[in-house]
């Protein structure tokens, strides 16, 4: 049976947390992901628990495979050979190790199905060349993803996706990005396009790239029906 995964993209301290550097809708996104994961968490360990009104034995329903997983992508960047850590951070703050790179958000240990993802480009599947066929290989087919920032790795991320012939899902509402400066030649940046405004640009580049829109509550309430009705659910056929 087809299989889903959910990505949570680049949720780290210096995008979400640190007040020097974070995004302007940092509240909004740590709330939707709060829930999200929750309500995620929720399916899993359901799914994983033996069920008592299950006639199937205990050995029987823990061997059983999850219909879905999730996946959590932390964005690196490494100090180049013969340069000082000091310096390079001052172009590239996500240096593997640090604090601004650490996940808001990390995996829970011992669950096998919460994976976590490195990478170093922009396209979570270019950094990792046998992603996609490793997904495939565990019968997923769906994924739906948030985070941030939406018109960079969030966006890069949903069309790697789609260009391996994923089923793509982005949870609207739960992915964001910083404000757009423009300049006119000087040094002092002008007004630009907003978070918001980048954000509904994103969701209507994928959306003719393929890929659906969903308002995150949505997604969660359906979820939710799905629990109640059978531990068998999944992060998928949101629409």
């Amino acid at each position: 049976m087809p299989r889903s995964a959910l990505f949570v993209v680049d949720i780290q301290h210096e995008l979400a947390e640190s007040p020097a550097t974070r995004i302007p809708h940092h509240a909004r996104i740590t709330r939707a992901s709060t829930q999200i994961l929750a309500a995620a968490r929720r399916i899993l360990d359901a799914y994983r628990a033996p069920s008592s009104s299950s006639p199937q034995t205990t050995t029987q329903t823990q061997i059983q495979q999850s219909p879905s997983i999730i996946v959590f992508v932390q964005h690196e960047e490494q100090v180049p050979e013969g340069s000082s850590s000091s310096s390079f951070s001052e172009q590239a703050t996500l240096i593997r190790g640090s604090a601004a790179w650490q996940l808001t958000f990390p995996p829970r240990e011992g669950v096998r199905e919460e994976l976590l993802v490195a990478k170093t480009t922009r396209n979570t599947f270019e950094s990792n060349p046998n992603l996609a066929a490793q997904l495939k290989s565990q019968d997923i087919t769906e994924l739906t993803i948030f985070g941030l920032q939406s018109d960079l790795c969030v966006r890069s991320t949903s069309l790697g996706a789609l260009e391996h012939g994923f089923k793509v899902t982005l949870l609207q509402g739960a992915h964001s990005t910083y404000d757009a400066a423009t300049t006119d030649g000087s040094k002092e940046a002008l007004p630009g396009k907003t978070a918001v405004q980048i954000e509904q640009e994103v969701e209507d580049e994928l959306r003719r790239a393929g890929a659906e829109i969903v308002p995150w509550e949505n997604a969660l309430a359906l979820w939710e029906q799905r629990r109640m009705i059978s531990t068998y659910s999944v992060f998928s056929e949101l629409v």
